[in-house]
């Protein structure tokens, strides 16, 4: 069983009997599951996952203290650390894990608040443009095992897709930072004859392509140590994360460098058609900075659309 799993299986045994037989009054405004950071919460964890954090346990998240007061939630946090010390061959800590508490009892506007800036998960347009997609993932990864108002759950459908013109603004960025990076920059660093730099490049080319493969299916990336697990198990360009890989790992000697620009324009061409399946681009060549212009235009909020470019974009 993984992390996700073995939260779920802990709350029914341990965790849900307890919150029916002595917490009854709470049951309508509270939610339970296990969101946030670390690999449990992605379905990302593995043996390795398990040298630290890891240990039975859930969230539980309270409303604000004009409908959980302190004491209340005082004796929740008792009764949580009542709870068995041992599940399924998984020892509690007595110790926070890195970071900070990452189950038990916690306030949902403070964890939405931390996450994303906002306690209910209404964003401004710079909010959506600025805040990191791996935060946006943390805030409505995993899986709610119960949520008796429903709040947490309307949340977590508000904060789960892009908005379209937010989409397109952020994917025309990342288009024209491939082309910079990849289709122009790469080369004439090697013809330079700055290997570093080229590499610098590759970089700069992967980071936006993967972005832009999320975008394209309408996820968030989550941190970046599993960008490339999360991207093999997507449902559209996902066989692209091994050329991202080959680029990455590969060096930039003469024997390399031609292979290596050509995986980089296979890997464009992949990018464009998919732009023009769900057509976001009228472009018709295979300069991804024309596309990146293209996708821009079809922002139908002016405001969003007449931002720079690269507003949102990665460096």
């Amino acid at each position: 069983m993984n992390g996700l799993e073995i939260a779920k299986a802990y709350y029914e045994a341990c965790g849900r009997p307890i919150l029916e037989r002595e917490f009854p009054q709470l049951l309508d405004r509270i939610a339970v599951g296990l969101t946030g950071s670390g690999s449990e919460c992605f379905g990302f964890d593995d043996s390795v996952s398990r040298d630290h954090d890891f240990e039975p346990g859930f969230c539980i998240f309270l409303p604000g203290e004009d409908e959980v007061d302190r004491r209340t939630a005082f004796l929740l946090e008792r009764a949580y650390a009542k709870l068995p010390r041992e599940f399924m061959g998984l020892r509690r800590s007595l110790m926070q894990p890195v970071g900070g508490a990452r189950k038990g009892v916690l306030r949902r506007d403070e964890f939405f608040t931390e996450k994303v800036g906002s306690p209910d998960g209404i964003l401004t347009v710079r909010q959506w443009l600025t805040i990191p997609d791996s935060a946006l993932a943390e805030a409505v990864n995993g899986e709610l095992f119960f949520d008796g108002s429903g709040e947490m759950t309307a949340i977590r459908s508000r904060l789960s897709r892009w908005p379209e013109d937010i989409r397109r603004k952020k994917l025309a960025g990342c288009l024209l930072m491939m082309a910079q990076a990849g289709q122009y920059n790469y080369s004439r660093c090697l013809l330079h004859g700055e290997t570093g730099a080229a590499q610098l490049a590759v970089g700069v080319f992967v980071r936006n392509a993967m972005q832009a493969v999320f975008l394209l299916n309408g996820a968030f990336q989550p941190y970046y140590k599993w960008a490339f697990r999360a991207m093999r198990s997507l449902p559209r360009l996902s066989l692209d994360a091994e050329l991202l890989e080959y680029l990455l790992v590969t060096d930039n000697g003469p024997d390399m460098a031609e292979e290596k620009q050509r995986v980089i324009e296979g890997i464009a061409g992949d990018v464009i058609g998919e732009l023009r399946r769900q057509s976001l681009t009228q472009a018709t060549c295979g300069d991804l900075e024309k596309h990146a212009y293209s996708v821009q235009d079809g922002i139908a909020d002016g405001e969003i659309r007449g931002l720079h470019i690269l507003a949102a974009a990665l460096d």
